[in-house]
């Protein structure tokens, strides 16, 4: 592959590009990252598919929404910080502005598109992974030893489910890789930019750390609601791993109990979220807006929405600074090629379980599949417009 661009975005058009991936990026997490793959190392060629993998693989590792972490990264690297707010507002806000519209008005956004257009997302998302899969498959695993790896990591990240399965499968691939790889010449070349000092960085997580401990303390000694409310949604945040889905039970405990809103427009909001593009954190605004009191509106949402996305931007910001420096040496980047092997066996796994499970229910929706991935792969056709077609063609046909 090429080398990657070094050349840098300007903040707007990083805000644009993410906002395209906003609008149409459904899917889920694993989705995400198939767009953000075919936007910045495909088509922009903004990092190598090396780099790109070992973000991924780096955000696996951090606690919030890995895709909107590397949507940051990404936006950090090219524009700085302003960069980084750039990527968030763009991939962030089409979904939170639709769930707080939902939410004040007291309308099941999600019965507003057909369940078979919804269907029809589903496989285009399945096309777009396996894009994805197959692509980062023929960079990362050139040889059998990383075919092997790749295949024995998807199995076990299939009987093993879950965010600890992940973790324990990349932390695996990079015991093996670190003994029996040996890095080539140039492998430290294509890393990402970030353009932190590792004290900025050290600062980032004291600022992590001293929000998590230093909320619960100020909500309670000032006997404040709001700030009880600000706090659930940062703890979540700072330390929910796995994904969205992993978010349900910790702010149902949170939300409902309390009394700030109904457990039936708890569940009607999670399944509207299921229905709109971009990350499943968005969930937030949803229940920002939706809320009794304190927050309400615009502002409890967009508050909320900030509350639980902070913590994964300051522990990014904190740990790039760090993982640089430490990804020039041998020993880790032999480490990162078996990482890389088993990143590609975790897309794998998702490829199956559950974007195939959830999408492919028979012969006509495989079909479909294999044309959205033809059209993505051979056509060259972006991935909104075969998102637009998937949907039309599921609202008319499934």
């Amino acid at each position: 592959m090429p080398e990657a661009s070094r050349t840098p975005a300007t903040s707007w058009s990083i805000f644009l590009i993410f906002l395209r991936l906003g609008l149409t990026s459904f899917g889920g997490p694993v989705a995400h990252l198939g767009y953000f793959r075919e936007a910045f190392v495909t088509r922009r060629r903004w990092l190598s598919e090396q780099a790109y993998a070992e973000l991924v693989a780096l955000c696996q590792f951090l606690p919030g929404p890995a895709s909107s972490q590397v949507g940051m990264a990404i936006g950090l690297s090219q524009a700085g910080y302003r960069g980084a707010l750039a990527a968030w507002a763009g991939f962030t806000l089409p979904s939170a502005v639709l769930l707080m519209l939902f939410a004040q008005s007291i309308v099941d956004q999600g019965d507003s598109l057909a369940s078979g257009a919804l269907h029809g997302l589903k496989i285009v998302a399945f096309a777009v992974v396996a894009q994805a899969v197959w692509g980062m498959a023929r960079t990362l695993c050139p040889d059998v030893p990383r075919r092997g790896m790749m295949l024995v990591a998807a199995v076990l990240a299939l009987l093993m489910p879950g965010a600890l399965g992940q973790v324990a499968v990349i932390v695996g691939a990079g015991v093996l890789g670190c003994i029996f790889f040996m890095p080539a010449a140039n492998s430290g070349a294509n890393s990402l930019p970030v353009g932190i000092t590792q004290k900025a960085g050290a600062l980032w997580l004291a600022l992590f750390v001293a929000l998590l401990l230093g909320l619960p303390v100020l909500a309670y000694s000032l006997q404040s609601t709001t700030l009880n409310v600000l706090d659930a949604f940062y703890r979540a945040g700072a330390l929910v791993f796995g994904g969205g889905h992993v978010l349900l039970p910790l702010l149902q405990a949170e939300v409902v109990p309390s009394g700030w809103v109904s457990n039936d427009l708890f569940l009607a909001g999670y399944g509207a979220t299921q229905a709109v593009p971009g990350p499943l954190f968005t969930f937030a605004a949803f229940l920002g807006s939706a809320m009794q009191a304190p927050l309400s509106g615009w502002t409890g949402g967009l508050l909320c929405l900030l509350a639980i996305f902070l913590p994964s931007f300051l522990i990014l910001a904190g740990v790039l600074p760090f993982w640089a420096r430490l990804r020039g040496r041998p020993r880790i980047q032999a480490a990162m090629l078996g990482v890389n092997a088993g990143v590609v066996g975790l897309l794998l796994a998702t490829l199956y379980q559950p974007v195939g499970t959830s999408a492919i229910h028979g012969l006509l929706d495989l079909a479909l599949a294999i044309i959205a991935l033809i059209a993505l792969m051979a056509g060259k056709l972006p991935p909104w417009l075969v998102v637009l077609g998937g949907a039309v063609v599921g609202w008319l046909a499934l």
